[in-house]
């Protein structure tokens, strides 16, 4: 795991491995960003002239590798682009000196200590640095018996930034605390589903729970069973390994809201009966995202101590076809007592949600968001870098989109039309898990809705899109599991808890 320090040593003194310095555009030009003036005097004041003959533009994502020169103690100098320089009197924004820092720890695997001397205008801006190059330095590689790689980056030093200041020693540590949880909810999407499978998932939690001080109550078949919870056990119907409900909370003695989050974790996607074609079953490991997610924010705000309650719902089964599966036609009773006749047996997350979002309902939060990779649909309206927000309450809606924007996560907000809610009259039952095709990720919206306890706030990231990376790693995003919205779920439980929402 990646340490983490804050380093009142100039960037010039730092004894390091590699010295990660920032460059923009500015015109036609190249410049250093501020926090390398130290650098940029052991280069006699030609660093960017230096990088510009090597090819470097300072556009984003953009890092160029070079010896430093006498007076430095690093002996290699990484300068990493920030795209445009801002406006004088302004300072860069935290989402381009994230990136920046997650490209730099990326570029530096292999790599025992690296010293950061990026813009630090603020403390804001030292938690995104931190946060950036703790998210790219992450790597998994637990069940690899021969590790040829190169190992993650093993230290950050931090400099600009100020270690007796609270608020950037609070910042500091938020990041730390934030990036270890989000690679916690990367590793476990990245588990294969063979290792990864509702009980070891449900395990998990508890083994969390105990290091954390968290409350976590396990519900296996036989108690689902006993609680009625037809949609969870309809969807765990056709597999071996049996489906369960983990409830995990997060309680403050000062707490004066409770946030409920319910997390869709489907660990292994085969569709069921309608079974997925070769081609788009590879990744359904990735199908338990939203659980993950969850499981990571509670963790979150109890290492924070945020004053506000956060209750986790893990909705935990397999999704696989066989003699006891679930068949397109047939009626599942859901927890509460509505009915639901399954069209389709792959689209199964919006089932095992609706049981835990009813269940989650009986407390009484004062706001519920679950979080799926729900919908291919979403990916194709939204693309793969954006989530899709719904809700019943149309301003809880825009304050996650801006929440979401703050901590760098990209959303979009969606709507939840009501003339779409017929198509999934069903003649046989209460509804349909299936509506029109088209405005796909819209109905599952819907059909979560009818679900939610009468007078709650609530809300549905859909994150089929960015939850797993296919591509080539860029900033501080990996190949496979992102943890996205964990950030964007910490932050709305920060600004429950300060009354704010």
């Amino acid at each position: 795991m990646t340490a983490l320090t804050l380093s009142t040593a100039g960037a010039a003194t730092l004894r390091a491995d590699a010295l990660v310095v920032g460059v923009a555009k500015a015109g036609k030009s190249l410049v250093v960003a501020p926090g390398a003036e130290a650098v940029d005097k052991a280069f006699d004041g030609r660093l960017a002239a230096v990088l510009e003959t090597l090819g470097a533009s300072g556009g984003e994502g953009e890092a160029t590798k070079l010896p430093a020169p006498a007076g430095l103690k690093a002996p290699v100098v990484l300068a990493v682009g920030l795209g445009s320089a801002p406006e004088e009197g302004e300072s860069y924004d935290s989402e381009t000196l994230r990136r920046a820092a997650g490209t730099a720890a990326r570029v530096l695997s292999g790599t025992k200590k690296a010293a950061f001397a990026l813009p630090v205008a603020s403390a804001e801006d030292a938690g995104a640095i931190a946060e950036g190059a703790l998210l790219g330095a992450y790597s998994f590689d637990a069940l690899k018996e021969q590790k040829d790689g190169k190992k993650p980056l093993a230290e950050v030093a931090l400099l600009g930034a100020k270690p007796r200041d609270k608020a950037h020693k609070a910042a500091a540590d938020r990041a730390l605390a934030v990036a270890e949880e989000i690679n916690r909810a990367r590793d476990l999407i990245n588990m294969p589903p063979n290792d990864l499978y509702p009980a070891t998932f449900a395990a998990a939690v508890q083994a969390a729970g105990k290091d954390h001080g968290l409350k976590v109550q396990v519900l296996d078949e036989k108690a689902l069973v006993k609680g009625g919870f037809g949609g969870i056990l309809g969807v765990g119907a056709g597999s071996v390994n049996p489906p369960r409900l983990v409830r995990v909370a997060y309680t403050h003695p000062k707490a004066e809201r409770t946030l409920a989050l319910i997390g869709k974790g489907i660990t292994y996607d085969s569709g069921g009966i309608s079974l997925k074609p070769a081609g788009h079953n590879e990744t359904m490991k990735c199908d338990m995202s939203g659980a993950a997610a969850v499981f990571a924010t509670v963790v979150a705000a109890a290492r924070l101590g945020l004053e506000v309650n956060v209750t986790g719902w893990l909705a935990l089964a397999e999704n696989m076809p066989s003699g006891s599966a679930t068949r397109p036609g047939d009626v599942l009773r859901m927890y509460g007592g509505k009915t639901v006749e399954v069209l389709n047996t792959d689209a199964e997350g919006r089932l095992v949600l609706a049981d835990a979002i009813t269940k989650a309902s009986e407390e009484h939060p004062d706001a519920i968001v679950d979080v799926a990779t729900l919908t291919g649909a979403m990916v194709l309206a939204l693309g793969e870098r954006t989530f899709g927000i719904m809700s019943n309450d149309d301003d809880y809606r825009t304050a996650i989109h801006e929440i979401a924007g703050e901590v760098g996560e990209q959303s979009w907000p969606m709507p939840l039309p009501a003339d779409l809610r017929k198509t999934m009259d069903s003649p046989t039952a209460d509804m349909a898990n299936m509506g029109v095709r088209m405005g796909g990720g819209l109905i599952a919206g819907l059909f979560l809705q009818e679900f939610v306890g009468e007078g709650i706030t609530w809300a549905h990231l859909d994150i089929a899109g960015p939850a797993f990376h296919e591509g080539a790693p860029y900033g501080y995003t990996p190949k496979g599991g992102t943890g996205s919205s964990v950030r964007t779920l910490v932050r709305l439980a920060e600004l429950t808890a300060a009354g704010e929402l």
